[in-house]
């Protein structure tokens, strides 16, 4: 799978950014074509301390091809714009090979 990883910054007004995001940008990005799952986190903190990362948005495509042509919708258009009209300064965007791992049993549970 594929994903689109966008990484956000604290914005200055948290309020107004979670507001337009919840009720503005999410309405954009479920139109896009293509997508086969998205994860929505905040992030809390960093195991050192203060996360330098406020939010992180991932949308998962079941391979490049979807992806791309997901990109060149009119729909990513339009949520891409969107996007740089509240959150230009202080998003990330990045693309990721995304694989999936089942829980491993313990060697001695595998036996039958």
């Amino acid at each position: 799978m594929i994903k689109l990883i966008a990484l956000y910054k604290k914005p200055d007004d948290i309020e107004a950014f979670e507001y337009h995001y919840a009720n503005v940008h999410l309405h954009l990005l479920e139109k896009i074509p293509g997508i086969r799952k998205t994860e929505w986190s905040r992030i809390t903190a960093s195991p050192t301390g203060e996360a330098p990362y406020y939010m992180l948005y991932e949308m998962y495509f079941d391979n490049l091809e979807t992806y791309r042509a997901a990109m060149a919708s009119e729909e990513n258009k339009a949520a891409g714009k969107d996007l740089l009209s509240f959150a230009g300064d202080i998003v990330t965007l990045m693309i990721a090979d995304a694989y999936f791992d089942n829980v491993r049993l313990p060697v001695n549970r595998l036996a039958i």
